[in-house]
C-alpha cells in the first residue's frame, strides 16, 4: 500500500512519520479505498463504538465495511484486496487474529483497545474521535512486525501451514509428563529438550508466553526467533535468540499426547515423530501507529506494572 504526500500547508508543518521509523517534515495524505471495522463479537461496548466509527467515516466521505472478525465477507474482502485498512476493537487476542488475516495480504491494522491489557493496541476505546481525523489525513506511520511461518508434517507429508504473530508452542497435552523435543537450527542439531513445551517466538511474542516462561524482551523491530523451554528438566534452561533468517525444526518424541498451539488458538494434536518447522514468514503484520517510534520502551514499564489479576484478553 502506498501513500501519496504533499508539503505541509503551514510554515511549520507537523512532524509525521512515513514508513517505519522514518520521520519526514511533511504531512502524508492517505488514499484509502475502503476501511473495514471489526469489533470483538462478545464485547457490547466495542460493537457500539464500531457503529459510531462507521458513521464517522461515512460522514467524512470514506467508504467502509462493518463486519465481525473472521466473518466470511470480511475475510473475502481482504483476500480480494478490496480493503486497505482494518480497524479492530478488542484486546490483544483480537489483534493477533487480525494479524493472521491481514498479514499475508500486507493490510495495515489499527487496534482500538476494548479489552483489559491491550499491549499491542494503539489507542483506547474513548480516544478514537481524537485519532481518526489524523488517520484520514495520513498523519501516522506504519510499524512492520515479523510473523512466523509454521509447517506441521507427519511421515514427510505436510498437513497444515500457518502464519503466526506471537509464538509457536510444541508441548505436552493433558498428561503432566514432559515430551522430548529434538530441536535443529538451520539444519544442525541443537539439543533435545525434555520439557513441558518449547516456545518459538517473534519479538512481538517475547512479551507474551515467552516472557512468562522466563525469556527476554526483544524490541519489536527485530527479525529474530526466540527459543524458550517451559519447565525444562536437565535441559537448556535459558532462552536462545537465533540470528535473523534462522529456521527451526522440532521433532516430537513421545508415548503420550502432545500438542501444537499457535498464538493461543485451538491446539493441534501431535503424534510421535511429528515434525514442526518454523521460519520467518514472507509477509509482516503491519500496525498503524500515532506515537513516535520510541513508544515501546516508554510504555513497557507501565504495561509490566498493570498486568490484570483477573479476566482474559479478548
Amino acid at each position: 500500500m502506498k501513500f501519496a504526500s504533499r508539503a505541509g500547508q503551514t510554515n511549520k508543518p507537523k512532524m509525521a512519520f512515513s514508513g517505519y521509523n522514518k520521520p519526514v517534515n511533511e504531512r502524508t495524505i492517505s488514499s484509502f479505498r475502503k476501511i473495514a471495522i471489526a469489533p470483538h463479537p462478545s464485547l457490547p461496548e466495542a460493537n457500539k463504538e464500531a457503529y459510531k466509527i462507521a458513521q464517522f467515516l461515512t460522514q467524512h466521505g470514506q467508504e467502509s465495511l462493518m463486519a465481525m472478525l473472521y466473518e466470511e465477507k470480511l475475510v473475502q474482502s481482504i483476500e480480494k484486496h478490496e480493503i486497505d485498512l482494518l480497524i479492530v476493537l478488542g484486546g490483544d487476542g483480537t489483534m493477533l487474529r487480525a494479524g493472521h488475516i491481514c498479514g499475508p495480504y500486507d493490510i495495515p491494522i489499527l487496534g482500538i483497545n476494548a479489552g483489559r491489557f491491550g499491549f499491542l493496541m494503539e489507542i483506547r476505546l474513548n480516544e478514537w474521535k481524537q485519532y481518526l481525523p489524523r488517520l484520514l489525513k495520513g498523519d501516522f506511520w506504519l510499524e512492520k512486525r515479523m510473523m512466523l511461518f509454521c509447517s506441521h508434517k507427519r511421515a514427510g507429508v505436510e498437513l497444515t501451514t500457518h502464519h503466526v504473530l506471537n509464538e509457536v508452542v510444541v508441548g505436552r497435552g493433558k498428561s503432566v509428563r514432559p515430551v522430548h523435543l529434538e530441536t535443529h537450527v538451520d539444519g544442525r542439531y541443537l539439543t533435545t529438550y525434555v520439557a513441558d513445551a518449547l516456545i518459538a517466538a517473534t519479538a512481538t511474542g517475547s512479551t507474551a508466553y515467552a516472557l512468562a516462561a522466563g525469556g527476554p524482551i526483544l524490541p519489536p523491530e527485530l527479525r529474530n526467533i526466540l527459543l524458550v523451554a517451559v519447565a525444562p528438566h536437565l535441559s537448556i534452561d535459558r532462552g536462545i535468540v537465533l540470528a535473523e533468517g534462522s529456521s527451526v525444526r522440532v521433532i516430537v518424541h513421545t508415548d503420550h499426547d502432545a500438542l501444537l498451539c499457535l498464538d493461543g488458538q485451538t491446539p493441534i494434536s501431535l503424534l510421535d515423530q511429528d515434525q514442526v518447522d518454523v521460519c520467518a514468514a514472507e509477509h509482516n503484520a503491519c500496525f498503524v501507529r500515532f506515537q513516535d517510534p520510541g513508544y515501546f520502551y516508554r510504555n513497557l514499564t507501565p504495561h509490566m506494572n498493570r498486568n490484570p489479576a483477573t479476566g482474559i484478553s479478548r
